[in-house]
């Protein structure tokens, strides 16, 4: 293994320390669910450091508000709200159809976890890899030349150490034949967040573009948790595989998903896996911490590729 990524950075460290003394000026960036949880921290250091932001929501309402608090806060009046429901294709094409221009950076930071029953998105897929995975697989590949319009765009794809849960089940990705489990689907969709940023590493570096994954670690009162008191308990977050998680607040959930997105100290940093802003080391049974081997194999990621690409072409 190659050696790992260190920063001065940590578990407790905030998105606006990330940002502190960086410049993005005349850069552009989408933050996908950029209306809540972490997606609005993250939106609001980008906008911090003079980025243009795309908040890229299903509510626009919300979305607007958001917005409108970010200029608020940081002056930066280039904020900017697009409809975007990853769990439906269509939609997807609609927002990129309507993107014109360059692309710095993408954040693909919306997400699911833990529907309790199984349920399916407007294409047929089960809804947390077609919204964790296959919505932001589309809007990537569709973005793709603005992205490499610019030679050195970065793509951030935030995962979550639910990852441990489950590899992709490449023979029943959408549980037709298998029992549906809550967070096995959850860890497939986040397995899947990984590989494609190996992937992507691998086939656009030629593009200028980096791809790099994420835990941001366990945020507390986000949406995203909304289906978990319904769901059953996820064996990984509680008793001794529990140990190793990092607990945090929006502002440093937030704080990885800007080192990668915008920190000199990992410009050129391609297909690797972070937590507490710094590269995660191999995952060891019984902590909650670190990357799974099946979540960073580059065989599984081509053929990760491949099986979405037939996906949006079934669409």
């Amino acid at each position: 293994m190659t050696e790992l990524i260190t920063t001065p950075f940590g578990a407790t460290t905030t998105a606006m320390e990330i940002i502190e003394g960086v410049d993005l000026h005349g850069k552009r960036a989408i933050v996908t669910g950029g209306a809540s949880g972490i997606g609005v921290e993250t939106a609001r250091a980008l906008a911090q450091a003079g980025a243009e932001v795309m908040l890229a929501v299903r509510s626009t309402t919300a979305g607007e508000r958001t917005a409108e608090d970010i200029k608020r806060t940081t002056g930066n009046q280039y904020i900017r709200v697009g409809e975007l429901d990853l769990s439906d294709l269509r939609s997807v094409r609609a927002f990129v159809r309507r993107w014109e221009g360059s692309l710095d950076i993408l954040v693909n930071n919306a997400g699911v976890m833990a529907i309790p029953q199984r349920e399916l998105s407007e294409q047929g897929h089960e809804m947390q890899f077609a919204t964790n995975h296959l919505g932001h697989f589309a809007l990537a590949l569709g973005l793709h030349d603005a992205l490499a319009a610019t030679g050195h765009a970065r793509i951030v794809s935030v995962s979550s150490v639910g990852h441990i849960n489950g590899d992709v089940d490449f023979d029943d990705i959408d549980f037709q034949h298998r029992p549906y489990d809550a967070w096995v689907a959850y860890g497939q969709s986040k397995t899947a967040n990984i590989l494609f940023a190996v992937e992507a590493a691998r086939r656009w570096a030629g593009d200028g573009i980096v791809a790099n994954a994420l835990n941001p670690g366990r945020i507390a009162g986000t949406n995203l948790g909304r289906y978990t008191n319904a769901a059953p308990v996820n064996p990984a977050q509680s008793g001794p595989a529990s140990r190793g998680v990092s607990i945090k607040n929006s502002e440093q959930g937030a704080a990885t998903s800007v080192l990668l997105a915008a920190s000199p100290l990992v410009a050129s940093v391609s297909g690797r896996y972070f937590e507490d802003c710094n590269e995660a080391g191999p995952h060891q049974p019984g902590i909650r911490r670190g990357v799974a081997a099946y979540a960073i194999d580059a065989d599984r990621a081509a053929r990760l590729w491949e099986i979405s690409l037939n996906m949006l072409n079934e669409a």
